[in-house]
């Protein structure tokens, strides 16, 4: 029977820091990962077969998606502004997604570069509803790297 040394991470705990900008605790991250198009090449083997080979493209990286309760920060929809007035090349921002464990000791980071907000989203607004207001905000970037 094989053994693990250590238990899987909890992932209901992270945060984020895009260069002391934009710091805090979101309930919601998706988009941490990367990808390569596939391109097939299609060739006829020494028997006159014919065989598509598959090797890799462009690498791409997913879009990061965090989605937080609303509160009174303005953070996220005065970075989304800046690209807004056009100004794309000075709201690029390096930045971490941190994830903890129950004792808020650091256990899994990933660092993107170069990332800018594509979409701000405030909440879904029901006037007979006891939910919590939640906010969206999507980053791209140009890199992802999984360094703890």
């Amino acid at each position: 029977m094989a053994t693990r040394e250590s238990d899987p991470l909890i992932s209901f705990h992270f945060a984020i820091d895009i260069q002391g900008k934009i710091a805090g605790y979101f309930t919601e991250c998706s988009g941490l990962g990367s990808e390569h198009e596939i391109i097939e090449h299609k060739v006829v083997d020494a028997k006159g077969r014919e065989v598509i080979q598959k090797i890799p493209g462009r690498m791409k990286w997913q879009d990061i998606t965090l989605k937080r309760g609303i509160t009174k920060e303005m953070d996220v929809w005065v970075w989304r502004k800046e690209v807004e007035d056009g100004n794309v090349e000075g709201a690029r921002r390096n930045g971490s997604i941190v994830m903890f464990d129950q004792s808020l000791k650091e256990v899994a980071r990933w660092n993107f570069e170069r990332g800018w907000p594509t979409k701000v989203t405030g909440p879904s607004l029901q006037s007979d509803s006891n939910a919590f207001g939640v906010e969206e905000m999507t980053i791209t970037h140009e890199g992802l790297i999984r360094v703890k």
